[in-house]
This record gives C-alpha cells, sequence and structure tokens, in this order.
C-alpha cells in the first residue's frame, strides 16, 4: 500500500477535483472529516469521484485495514482564515503535517510561500530526518507564491501579469478566490456589521491603489455562476473587470511528480 498526502488550502479544491477526475491510479480516496469539506464533497459528487470520509483520529486504525497494493490518497482540506495570521497559518500546516507523516508515504502541500512563511518547508520536514517526501507547489525555479501565482502558470508569468497591468493594479479572482471574498475578508464570521468591513476593506485596497479585478480563467466549471461573483466584487468597490488565463500545468506537474517518487520509495 503507498499513501499519498494532500495538505491543501480551501481555495484550491478545484484543481484537485481536476487532478482525482483524471487519474485512473488511484484505488482509494479518503478525505479528512472537518467544517471545510462541504464544498469539495458536493463538486466530487457532481464528478462522480467515489471517496470515504474518515474523522482524523481514526484514519491510522482506518488505513491498517486496507489491501497492501492499493494505491491511497487522503486529503485534508484547511482552514481559509488561517491566511489572516501568517504565523497561525505555519503553525497549522506544519502541525498537520507531523500528524500525517507517520502514515503517508509523501505529503503534497497545496500552498505556496503565502507570505513568504512556507519557504523552508521541505527542508524543515526533509526525507533523511522524517522518512516522508514532503513537498509544495512549485514552477520550474522555485516554490509558487500563492494560489494565483500556481494557476497562471509560475512566478515569471505571474511577475509579468502584475507588470503589464502595474498602471492599474487588479485583484486576481481564480473561481474559488471569487466563490471565496466573502470569507477572506472574514465578513461573515468575524464582523457584526459587514456594511463596516466592507468599507474598510476598500480603504486599505485604495490605499494600495487596486481598481480592478481580474478573472483567472482556469478552465475549470466546478463553481457556479464565476462572472456574477467578481461582478459582486466589482460592483461594491467600484472595480472594472478583465480576464486573463490560467491552467493546471503546475498542480498536475508537481501531482505526477510526488506520486513518481512515492513509486519508487516503496518499490
Amino acid at each position: 500500500m503507498s499513501v499519498m498526502s494532500i495538505i491543501s488550502c480551501k481555495i484550491m479544491q478545484d484543481e484537485i477535483i481536476w487532478l482525482f477526475s483524471n487519474d485512473s491510479e488511484i484505488d482509494k480516496i479518503i478525505i479528512v472529516e472537518n467544517e471545510n469539506i462541504s464544498e469539495f464533497r458536493e463538486k466530487l459528487n457532481e464528478q462522480h469521484v467515489s471517496y470515504e470520509m474518515v474523522p482524523f483520529e481514526k484514519l491510522p486504525d482506518f488505513l491498517g485495514y486496507i489491501e497492501t497494493n492499493e494505491s491511497i490518497v487522503v486529503v485534508n482540506i484547511l482552514e481559509l482564515g488561517l491566511h489572516a495570521v501568517p504565523k497561525t497559518l505555519k503553525s497549522e500546516v506544519y502541525h498537520s503535517i507531523e500528524e500525517m507523516i507517520p502514515f503517508s508515504d509523501g505529503i503534497l502541500l497545496f500552498y505556496g510561500l503565502c507570505g513568504n512563511v512556507l519557504g523552508k518547508v521541505e527542508e524543515d520536514f526533509c526525507l533523511e530526518k522524517d522518512g516522508c517526501v514532503v513537498r509544495i507547489l512549485r514552477d520550474e525555479e522555485r516554490i509558487v507564491d500563492d494560489c494565483i501565482g500556481a494557476t497562471v502558470g509560475g512566478g515569471a508569468n505571474y511577475l509579468k501579469l502584475l507588470k503589464t497591468h502595474s498602471k492599474e493594479p487588479a485583484f486576481f479572482f481564480t473561481p474559488m478566490y471569487a466563490n471565496s471574498w466573502r470569507e477572506l475578508l472574514n465578513i461573515d464570521k468575524y464582523n457584526s456589521d459587514p456594511g463596516k468591513a466592507l468599507k474598510m476593506a476598500k480603504m486599505v485596497n485604495d490605499m494600495a491603489g487596486y481598481s480592478r479585478v481580474a478573472k483567472v480563467n482556469t478552465g475549470l466549471t466546478y463553481v457556479k455562476d464565476i462572472d456574477a461573483k467578481i461582478e459582486e466584487y466589482a460592483n461594491l468597490f467600484g472595480y472594472s473587470t478583465f480576464e486573463v488565463s490560467g491552467n493546471q500545468e503546475i498542480f498536475e506537474k508537481c501531482y505526477s511528480a510526488i506520486k513518481d517518487e512515492i513509486k519508487n520509495k516503496t518499490m
């Protein structure tokens, strides 16, 4: 039996679904049961991707009953709000890695640098020390900056986009970003006055010079009414919109690479 674990920000769930939908080598998908998986489960069901939900504390015993020749993927979706405090994000990601290492042959993080807090994660959990391959999303040269960087093809392409649109800075919205911007701003969860939260967000955005929203067209259609959600945000803040191209190349490349590492490790 080989076990690849995925620890992911909630905002990158669509890319995971796409990978699963196009991977015929997986024998079993296990989702860690928590409060962050409702959308993920709905989309997997819509794509007819089979999975099992298991509480984290029962995972070791559950895996112990699986046939030895099966290829298993365990997915642990973490809270989106962790990004509000970078130190907390790092702490929670590292804690999740430590918890999952004992039953994993490899762990792939669906994260980027995210405020430069995850830049040394592969070094901190090296194979020699922990016996488990730990990898994070990266392009040909380095770890990607964030979910946008991963979706537009890596650091060089991301920088090119930022420079191209530097005269009129823009927020870049992937489908899940468009679906989650209220959660990212903590409008519903942490603010008793949503109007005040929006006003504060607009003030910060204006100080940074933002005036537009870019829709990153990833080609994935798991999020419904993306254009309407982007327009809602743009109208609230008085921004114009435009579109840029995205793809799944980095996700596919990193996913395939760690699968190969695990195969070589477990042969």
